[in-house]
């Protein structure tokens, strides 16, 4: 019997002489983050060109043409690439808040630092001009030495903080457990979701994956997410509606069926509340801005 993967408390090594850990992946994605984790560094993102899908604690959404993430320590999280993902690369950037010691306190000049700090823990993405300029300096700093990467890291975290070009992710602020256990039981949930979104997912089949009774699981998933299995499913099927009418040539009935929706006006109805546009629109306003 082949033995379970366990998706725990990813470990972090800084890069040698350093004091944060700074990483490329130019080849291919990064898949030591494939698995649902969590650290306690904070992690900066920058994802050159491509599009993809970003999970970060109870939040699900698409992107196109790259991607800027703030996350605070300890948010659970997806990686943001896989091979399909058509990035030119991705600079993943990972430090503790404590590397700063008492002077987010005690500085008047990082108190900036450490409302971003405060912000991170609900995940933030960053757009428009701060994107493209933040984006340039991370993309230089794995070739720096460690002591001009510390002082490139700090102009980062000074042009994020000053940044008004950002949106938080978990805006309801649901507090995510991060116990190792919790962990490997989410990730089995998510790991059967997003490969078998575009089917049926009985509860019964997920409650079971878990050793729950429905009811048990209803209360559980509810509990450490803030949504239902439902809403869960129904989002990553929404977002992947999504991915599927900016890059793909299909007409939005498939789109529906290739999404997991087997009815059409249902589909219809929750694309709206979930992005406040009917899917033609949607489809055309990005065709707009292509153009």
């Amino acid at each position: 019997m082949k033995k379970k993967k366990q998706p725990v408390l990813e470990a972090i090594t800084p890069s040698q002489g350093g004091s944060i850990k700074v990483e490329r992946y130019s080849d291919s994605c990064n898949d030591s983050a494939a698995a649902w984790h969590f650290h306690p560094e904070m992690e900066i993102v920058y994802v050159d060109g491509g599009a993809g899908k970003r999970h970060i604690g109870n939040h699900i959404s698409y992107y196109q043409d790259g991607d800027l993430i703030f996350i605070g320590a300890n948010l659970p999280h997806f990686g943001f690439t896989d091979r399909l993902t058509g990035n030119k690369s991705e600079v993943v950037i990972q430090a503790r808040e404590e590397l700063f010691g008492n002077s987010l306190e005690t500085i008047p000049e990082m108190e900036p630092i450490n409302r971003l700090f405060r912000r991170s823990r609900q995940g933030i993405i960053f757009y428009g001009e701060t994107k493209k300029k933040v984006g340039v300096m991370i993309d230089r700093l794995p070739e720096l030495q460690p002591y001009e990467r510390l002082l490139g890291f700090l102009q980062i975290l000074g042009e994020l903080a000053a940044s008004k070009e950002y949106e938080l992710l978990n805006v309801d602020q649901v507090i995510l457990e991060t116990k190792p256990q919790d962990t490997q039981r989410l990730d089995g949930i998510y790991a059967l979701v997003r490969k078998e979104f575009t089917r049926p997912i009985a509860l019964a089949e997920v409650a079971d994956l878990v050793s729950m009774t429905e009811q048990a699981f209803s209360r559980y998933f509810k509990q450490k997410t803030g949504k239902t299995f439902t809403q869960f499913v129904n989002e990553y099927r929404l977002v992947h509606a999504c991915k599927l009418l900016a890059e793909e040539n299909m007409s939005i009935t498939d789109t529906c069926y290739a999404s997991g929706f087997n009815n059409f006006s249902h589909f219809n109805k929750k694309f709206k509340e979930f992005t406040g546009k009917s899917p033609s629109k949607y489809r055309n306003e990005l065709h707009k801005v292509v153009q």
